[in-house]
């Protein structure tokens, strides 16, 4: 095969990838994506020529700068290092499969290594500092609740082994109809994939039809307050910015409502942990909490508390510019009602090149060095784990602070720590009218079905919603207006297999990764040497 078609092949992965994801792409393409780049692999295995990394580097590359292309219009450093570094580490990993699979079986059979070893870096990539999991393949099918009740069961990684093992068995049955030129001979393997690709489709829409929340209603009301993040977040007065979200969200607010929840930037008046008295925005937000003895308020602030003498720091320390002083500043979510305690939450899942640099082994220097989005830049401080609200009555709330909305292990373990609702909050205007604040409001719809806990979720600039336990997106406001929207969402204390057992496809995954990764290596040594096994 010429160098030029498996280039088109690649560039067809890439395309068909992206064709695919939400919140405006065709879905089922995602189902056939993979295979040009298998066929691909194919050759390059049986022909023992090279290229394999930078023809599915390609592919990747494409898939990434098409469907996050909106990262450009908050930081065009952040984008070409989330694009080029993104489709780099999944070039490798694809890679890996493709030596794996000459070592292990001389490359006739074992495209099934690419579904562990796929998965297996997922999990990996969610977990680690440089964690973008944006494009995770489970996360495809967020526009489609219809189709993935059972993430129940599976969370995410449930819906990237379907997609893999799909792609995989289509692969194969092509292959083996051009190999003998017969459909019969692939008769099994069409009618397996035609099961695997429409039984979990009409299972979960048959749990959708059926599914009944139990009446357990809160009435809460959510902000929607339209601050422009690059002109006026950071020039308007703190108190113009929260007296923007009590003007929309006074009107609604009755002695039935039980909840207010506001943005990640509502509050920005500089708010010291130590002396949360001191916060005229803290005091104004309890004197509320006051006249409505019910109501509860969930807000997003940038928070900062001093180092302590002697208190061994991490690298989120910041030093004082005129004094021999250290401190460490949060994004943080409060809980402020008419008790006087506050509870504090620090967002714990940061966002890369953000709000936390890589601090270790050869990316150290690199540490000091952030994008600027016109806030608290650099690394923050962190909570070490997932935390949970308790209100007056003792339900039990998870606050998810923008990027932590893509972390299904990390909201379900909020839920199995107590959590009976989810409040979202996020501050989304940094892309634009992009498809970026569409695709996270969709990661929300995946939170609710993983869990069966309904989400009331606050964007500055919107999207802003509320979210049923099947997923069904609720009045959902208008992008880059003012809003303020109301209604009884149900808690719930059932808790759903993946919260109980979180990503255990993914830890599977690794093991089986970690074997087939052995194995193959050392078998492809041995075979140079003379000593393979055939």
């Amino acid at each position: 095969m010429k160098t030029k078609y498996l280039i088109l092949l690649s560039i067809l992965s890439g395309l068909l990838l992206a064709a695919a994801w939400p919140e405006r792409g065709f879905s089922p393409l995602i189902f056939v994506a993979l295979v040009p780049l298998l066929f691909v692999q194919q050759y390059l295995g049986d022909s023992n020529k090279k290229g394999m990394f930078w023809l599915s580097w390609l592919t990747f590359l494409i898939w990434n700068v098409l469907t996050t292309w909106w990262i450009w219009y908050s930081t065009s450093v952040g984008a070409i290092a989330a694009f080029v570094l993104n489709a780099l580490f999944t070039a490798i990993v694809f890679t890996l499969f493709h030596i794996s699979k000459k070592g292990f079986f001389q490359n006739k059979k074992g495209s099934w290594i690419i579904i562990f070893y796929w998965i297996t870096w997922e999990y990996f990539h969610l977990n680690w500092d440089l964690s973008w999991s944006w494009l995770n393949l489970g996360n495809v099918f967020a526009t489609s609740p219809k189709w993935i009740q059972w993430y129940e069961h599976t969370g995410t990684f449930g819906g990237s082994l379907w997609v893999l093992l799909v792609n995989v068995l289509i692969f194969n049955i092509v292959k083996t109809v051009m190999e003998n030129k017969c459909v019969k001979k692939a008769s099994i393997s069409i009618v397996t994939a035609l099961l695997v690709l429409f039984v979990p489709i009409v299972y979960s829409n048959y749990v959708y039809n059926n599914y009944t929340e139990e009446e357990n209603p809160l009435n809460v009301v959510v902000v929607q307050p339209n601050i422009d993040p690059y002109v006026e977040q950071y020039a308007l007065s703190f108190d113009s910015i929260l007296n923007r979200n009590l003007d929309l969200a006074l009107p609604l607010i009755d002695e039935n409502t039980e909840y207010l929840v506001m943005p990640e930037s509502a509050l920005q008046e500089d708010i010291w942990e130590g002396a949360l008295n001191n916060s005229k925005s803290i005091s104004r937000l309890y004197n509320l909490t006051e006249q409505y003895p019910q109501l509860t308020i969930i807000t997003g602030a940038t928070t900062y508390s001093m180092v302590k003498e002697g208190e061994i720091k991490n690298n989120a320390v910041r030093k004082f510019s005129n004094a021999e002083k250290y401190y460490y500043a949060y994004n943080t979510a409060f809980m402020i009602d008419k008790s006087g305690f506050i509870q504090i939450h620090h967002k714990s899942k940061l966002t890369p090149g953000v709000e936390i640099m890589p601090s270790w082994g050869i990316l150290k220097p690199i540490e000091s060095i952030a994008i600027n989005l016109g806030g608290t830049t650099g690394t923050l401080a962190r909570d070490k784990e997932p935390l949970v609200f308790k209100d007056q009555n003792n339900i039990g709330s998870s606050p998810i602070i923008c990027y932590e909305s893509v972390y299904g292990e990390f909201v379900a373990e909020t839920i199995k720590r107590g959590g009976q609702l989810i409040f979202v909050i996020t501050n989304d205007g940094w892309w634009g009218n992009t498809p970026g604040h569409r695709q996270h409001l969709s990661f929300s719809v995946l939170r609710a079905i993983e869990t069966r806990r309904s989400v009331a979720r606050s964007a500055n600039t919107g999207i802003s919603a509320f979210i049923n336990q099947r997923g069904d997106v609720q009045q959902a406001t208008e992008y880059w207006e003012p809003a303020v929207i109301k209604q009884n969402i149900n808690a719930n204390t059932k808790l759903t297999y993946y919260v109980k057992y979180g990503d255990y496809i993914a830890r599977i995954s690794g093991f089986i990764s970690g074997l087939v990764l052995l194995i193959s290596l050392t078998q492809g040594f041995l075979r140079k040497r003379g000593k393979g096994v055939s």
